[in-house]
């Protein structure tokens, strides 16, 4: 499940996607704009420049710019930077796998076979689609994207 770290970070980019290129937004505007407590919005920005997914500004005129252009981003990324893997068990896990110390023979894990499949859909809608997509789906009237999975 999205976390709420997860999903306001998601509002949050998707608000700076709409602003031109090195044009600094103010976590103020964001916060108020997007409904997220500022405090927390703040160390999920903090979170999200350690990442190399935004760019900060201080001072006057300062603010969040995206450090390379929406249709460069995937959903799929800001979730792992801020939620982690998007597997549900750490053994069906592409980027953070764990062996499960209660399995007998992974191969044939029935749960872990199962999470794997849920895990690798995920991985294709979510890396499939990037902030420039989100951003028109606000705008467009919530056009929607089909994915087979």
């Amino acid at each position: 499940m999205l976390t709420k770290k997860g999903k306001y970070g998601l509002k949050a980019m998707v608000y700076l996607a709409q602003f031109p290129p090195g044009r600094p937004v103010p976590v103020v505007e964001i916060a108020s704009t997007q409904q997220i407590p500022k405090k927390f919005l703040d160390a999920i920005l903090s979170e999200l420049r350690n990442a190399g997914f935004v760019n900060s500004k201080m001072g006057k005129g300062g603010g969040y710019t995206l450090a390379r252009t929406a249709s460069q981003i995937s959903v799929g990324e800001i979730i792992r930077a801020i939620d982690g893997p998007l597997a549900p068990l750490p053994c069906a896990s592409g980027t953070r796998y764990q062996q499960c110390d209660d399995c007998l023979d992974e191969a044939k894990c029935p749960v872990r076979l199962v999470m794997l499949d849920a895990q690798r859909a995920l991985s294709r809608v979510l890396d499939r689609c990037t902030l420039a997509q989100m951003r028109m789906m606000a705008g467009a009237g919530l056009e929607v994207l089909s994915y087979d999975i």
